[in-house]
């Protein structure tokens, strides 16, 4: 009797040449997907940016025109409203226009104030810290003699400005705090500023809920500063006061002559 040899059977093993092919591919098209994803983060990163520096020259720009233009029309008023004789009606009519010069010239302070461009910052962050002194009557610690030995770009100071701006902001109206402290060091290529207080705290995580009651808001904040490559840190907790440390990395220009970064 003779045996069938049996059929051999079908090779179902993958072709890993194949296989090998369509990995490498993918690889390729996933480093392609991430190379163009880091572009368009790069250019609305940039595009960010520049709506921001605009909003600052238009803030500028009214500022100054609130101040130089309609606060000086509002003083030659007030001089003819003088000369006119006296009477209730002339001497409601002056103090009334009074009233609205100091208006105006508090909303251009708040714009953009003037110091901020033409002294700089240490002496725009003393300005903002001295007026919170004297209108919510805050202790408030001032040391930012850092800031004095650098020369920084104008977008810098600013950025710094707006985020002691908006932590102080937030301090005299739900901190509670009995004082506060605002200071400012350098360790090698990073400035650091920051700002403390002992109020009644709160939690980080109610952020977003705070923006609309300020304005931007630290969340907002936050996003800025990352933008222009720094980083803010808030530490806070409810009934322990706040921490809030906002990071800049400093350019090579940024160090007085003969230090080196």
């Amino acid at each position: 009797m003779m045996w069938k040899s049996k059929p051999a059977e079908n090779d179902d093993r993958p072709d890993l040449s194949a296989l090998n092919k369509r990995v490498d591919a993918l690889l390729d098209e996933n480093r392609r997907l991430l190379q163009n994803f880091e572009a368009m983060q790069a250019h609305f990163g940039g595009l960010a940016r520049s709506v921001w520096r605009v909003q600052e020259d238009e803030r500028r720009k009214l500022a100054r025109e609130l101040h130089d233009g309609v606060g000086q029309n509002l003083t030659a008023l007030r001089h003819r409203l003088e000369s006119i004789a006296p009477g209730e009606a002339r001497d409601a009519a002056i103090e009334l226009a009074g009233q609205i010069l100091e208006d105006v010239r508090e909303l251009s302070r708040l714009l953009r104030p003037p110091v901020l461009d033409d002294l700089g910052l240490p002496a725009a962050l003393k300005w903002l810290c001295r007026r919170v002194r004297e209108s919510a009557g805050l202790p408030l610690k001032v040391d930012v003699q850092a800031l004095e030995e650098l020369s920084l770009p104008d977008e810098t100071e600013t950025l710094v400005f707006r985020v002691v701006q908006e932590s102080l902001h937030n301090c005299t109206r739900h901190a509670d705090a009995n004082r506060a402290s605002l200071t400012a060091t350098r360790a090698g290529n990073r400035i650091e500023v920051t700002f403390s207080d002992d109020g009644r705290g709160f939690d980080p995580a109610t952020l977003a809920e705070r923006t609309e009651e300020s304005g931007i808001g630290l969340a907002g904040m936050r996003d800025r500063v990352k933008l222009f490559g720094g980083d803010l840190t808030i530490n806070s907790r409810p009934g322990h006061g706040t921490r809030i440390v906002v990071g800049i990395p400093l350019a090579e220009s940024s160090s007085p002559a003969g230090v080196p970064t």
